[in-house]
């Protein structure tokens, strides 16, 4: 048997209330800047159903925020409007780039690798699309990925579409994209989904890649 270091901790969390979600990625963050040597780690989990707008002034792809059926949140990572709920997978990676070259384009590009990697495995082939960050079918969008970083060290993630109802991302411009659609593993295949069945796949396959990450020769730190 090949012995390997594991140095990511992956949790799933099950259903999980975005309020309670967020102080735990702050709780690591927190732990993580004081120790170093703490592990990374990955959160996974499915949320009950809210809204979420990145740091900018352009809340346009809210289209005014008084319609929305559920909670708005405005949280410290990049990007526009987006809706999290049942029927998605979140992942939040806690990752402390210092071992990873400081190298936030790369990282992102990574998360990008493993949802494709992923989802290739249930037979859906998708890219990502050139100045568009996320994970796409043609035009038709699957993942959407959004990070905030804090000395180094990565919050929030992505969300993967695996089943269940689309029609909330109806009340935005979901990532402040006209006219995108959304689509789900589940819309993709016409088979049966559910984001528990998916977690131990998506779990070991991220274990197997985190390498990939920590690959990046080190660089200059520049501030973040």
């Amino acid at each position: 048997m090949n012995a390997r270091v594991v140095d990511l901790h992956v949790h799933w969390l099950g259903r999980t209330d975005f309020v309670n979600a967020l102080a735990l990625q702050e709780e690591i963050v927190a732990k993580k800047r004081e120790d170093p040597s703490h592990l990374d780690e990955l959160l996974l989990l499915e949320h009950e159903p809210v809204y979420t707008i990145g740091r900018t002034p352009d809340q346009s792809s809210l289209l005014g925020a008084a319609h929305l059926p559920h909670p708005l949140f405005p949280i410290n990572r990049g990007g526009q409007a987006t809706y999290h709920g049942p029927g998605q997978l979140m992942g939040y990676p806690l990752i402390d780039l210092h071992r990873c070259g400081h190298d936030l384009h790369k990282y992102l590009r990574w998360l990008e690798r493993l949802l494709i990697e992923f989802i290739a495995g249930y037979g859906i082939a998708a890219s990502r699309r050139e100045s568009l960050t996320g994970v796409w079918i043609g035009e038709r969008k699957i993942a959407s990925i959004g990070v905030g970083v804090r000395h180094w060290i990565t919050m929030h993630g992505f969300a993967l579409n695996v089943c269940g109802d689309l029609s909330p991302f109806n009340h935005i411009v979901p990532c402040g994209i006209n006219n995108v659609a959304m689509t789900s593993m589940e819309k993709e295949t016409g088979r049966a989904f559910s984001v528990a069945g998916v977690v131990a796949s998506f779990k070991k396959l991220a274990l197997n890649r985190i390498g990939h990450l920590r690959s990046a020769p080190e660089t200059e730190p520049i501030s973040v």
